[in-house]
């Protein structure tokens, strides 16, 4: 049985207009279709969303940036 993994990741796009979310919320739904956690932070237009802590990144099985 496989465990599950807990998983951070950072999107970002220099325009930030759509790219940086849609990558989020697909990191999101492939990670819990697969039984993992995730916590996305996205940096776009607006500025930083959903910001990941110090905590979480030294918590976490593995990131993508």
């Amino acid at each position: 049985m496989e465990s599950s993994l807990r998983l951070v990741a950072i999107t970002n796009c220099p325009a930030g207009i759509a790219h940086t979310s849609m990558v989020a919320e697909a990191l999101e739904q492939k990670a819990h279709s697969l039984g993992h956690t995730i916590k996305v932070e996205t940096q776009g237009s607006s500025g930083v969303e959903n910001h990941l802590t110090h905590v979480e990144i030294a918590a976490a099985d593995s990131g993508v940036k």
